[in-house]
């Protein structure tokens, strides 16, 4: 028997809704990995770096700015950014030893080395190229993963929007310096919602602000917290949530809520 075919999501509508529910102050945005650097370069009004970057600022370039940026293994700085996203030959026995961060941000090798080893990254030798793109502009069609950057208000808000139907308690971890093996490195890996605290290479190069986290998640995940966040914006929970006052008397307001139970 004929199955139909999973109707394809809208990305625009996608981040329509990102910026209403959440009130984002950037773009929520798009990655994709392509095997073929041409099949990259081919994306309408796709830019491509004039200078060497961290991944940070290609995705800050999408995410502030709202530029399509193609990158391959040239274009990235380093062999930390090329790893995460599989990109190149760069996770070499060199790279896994961790010494370019022992005494940096670690205090001894060994240390290094288990954060290298702890960290979420593409397999090397499946890609050639990736874009990042904001998914207002639907150039993706579709992406690979989506992204935004918010608040720790708008990300629980997000969080309990996936957590309306069908229940699943979430256990995401640190890996510190190099986040972004925690939020794209790990939701391109397990094609599932990941969330990172943005470490100091994110805010220092990729211009995230001081109390943005980031959430990187398949557009069907992204379309099923949005589903959820209507549903609880209707059970009068919406972003930002209203102050009740830390000094009232909590019973109306939790009454509100929750009637006699």
């Amino acid at each position: 028997m004929d199955t139909a075919p999973t109707p394809q999501i809208d990305s625009r509508m996608i981040a329509a809704a990102l910026e209403r529910l959440l009130k984002l102050r950037s773009l929520p945005f798009g990655m994709k990995m392509f095997t073929d650097r041409a099949e990259m370069q081919a994306i309408p009004r796709i830019r491509r770096p004039k200078d060497v970057h961290t991944l940070d600022q290609i995705v800050a370039q999408a995410a502030r700015l709202g530029w399509t940026v193609g990158v391959t293994a040239e274009d990235l700085v380093g062999d930390q950014c090329r790893a995460v996203v599989g990109l190149g030959r760069a996770q070499t026995a060199k790279w896994q030893s961790g010494e370019h961060m022992t005494g940096v941000w670690f205090q001894d090798q060994p240390g290094a080395a288990a954060h290298q080893a702890a960290m979420h990254c593409v397999p090397e030798g499946q890609y050639d190229a990736l874009v990042v793109s904001p998914l207002a502009s639907g150039r993706l069609d579709p992406p690979d993963i989506a992204l935004f950057y918010a608040t720790p208000g708008a990300m629980i808000y997000f969080i309990n929007g996936l957590q309306w139907q069908g229940y699943k308690r979430f256990d995401w971890s640190v890996v510190g310096e190099s986040a972004c093996a925690d939020s794209w490195g790990r939701a391109l890996v397990r094609r599932e919602p990941s969330l990172s605290i943005p470490c100091f290479a994110e805010r220092r190069y990729g211009g995230v602000l001081d109390d943005e986290m980031l959430m990187a998640a398949p557009l069907a995940d992204m379309a099923k917290a949005i589903e959820g966040m209507e549903a609880l914006a209707r059970n009068g929970f919406r972003y930002p949530f209203p102050q009740y006052g830390i000094q009232q008397d909590a019973r109306a307001g939790l009454g509100f809520s929750y009637g006699d139970r």
